[in-house]
């Protein structure tokens, strides 16, 4: 729920019973209305003409100003106008100051301690910090106190009443506001569209480079395959070249082993025959 959402139903039950009082009366009905609990914004209340007819009454005049204090103002008004308004009691006195705390963070986002004791004329930290504290369970504005650096952190807080011939500046802030926000906004759908243009750049650039890298790899691969294959095939000629010279040598060698047993074979038969002939003829071999 934002806050404030629940204000003007708080002030919903003086509005129908303002409808038709007048002097004593609705001076009365304005003094109960802004010592109500709850009740922040007092517009409605503001806009009724028998409320407005108090400003014609010298007597009952300052009742209305007291409205119009409430409203939209703070309690630094009250006090440099304090002769011409009635005087507060302590409900009051609290909850203008919880509202000055809005008109307040209105125009900064950091409140000073100082600035905040002198604006609402509190003479302690405790006392200004039991203050804040309330506004904040009140729901008239979020924030943080930072003890630390003696300083109120708003977040936001709740809107109040806008003083006659304000619409136009607050109208003005909101086109300036809307104006920086487009601008604000334009620049950063061209920061947007850069940031993709360079992405979708380096992802091209790292999509060339991998195939860059994938050919570079599959040359390689190739180059030592075939290097590998040529070295097989070398070897392998070397392989039956050394086989080939193998089977020539023992052919050589077999026949070189037929001769000689040949040689001697016939040797043996020659000398055989010789010693036959010796014992049989009786000579001597060889004479």
């Amino acid at each position: 729920m934002d806050l404030g959402s629940n204000f003007p139903a708080k002030l919903e039950p003086y509005l129908l019973m303002a409808k038709g009082l007048k002097g004593a009366a609705a001076a009365k009905l304005i003094q109960d209305a802004t010592s109500a609990p709850g009740v922040f914004v007092f517009s409605e209340l503001l806009e009724l003409p028998n409320i407005q007819e108090l400003g014609k009454s010298e007597q009952h005049g300052k009742f209305l100003s007291s409205l119009q204090l409430f409203s939209y103002k703070t309690y630094q008004d009250y006090v440099s106008h304090k002769d011409l308004l009635p005087p507060l009691n302590e409900a009051q006195t609290t909850k203008l100051k919880h509202l000055s705390i809005v008109s307040l963070a209105a125009d900064r986002r950091i409140l000073p301690y100082a600035d905040l004791l002198k604006a609402l004329d509190t003479p302690t930290i405790r006392e200004l910090e039991d203050l804040i504290i309330d506004a904040i369970y009140l729901d008239i504005l979020r924030g943080k106190l930072d003890q630390k650096e003696q300083q109120l952190e708003v977040e936001y807080t709740m809107g109040r009443d806008l003083e006659p011939g304000k619409l136009e500046e607050v109208l003005a802030a909101l086109h300036n506001w809307a104006e920086t926000t487009s601008s604000v906004l334009a620049t950063l759908d061209a920061k947007i569209q850069e940031i993709a243009k360079e992405s979708e750049a380096a992802k091209q650039s790292e999509l060339e480079h991998e195939k860059v890298l994938q050919a570079t790899l599959k040359e390689v691969f190739e180059k030592q395959k075939e290097k590998a294959l040529g070295g097989g095939n070398m070897m392998n000629r070397r392989l039956l070249e050394r086989d080939r010279d193998g089977m020539f040598m023992d052919v050589d060698e077999d026949a070189g082993k037929s001769k000689n047993r040949k040689a001697t074979d016939g040797f043996r038969v020659s000398g055989l025959c010789l010693c036959s002939r010796f014992f049989s003829g009786g000579k001597k071999p060889g004479l």
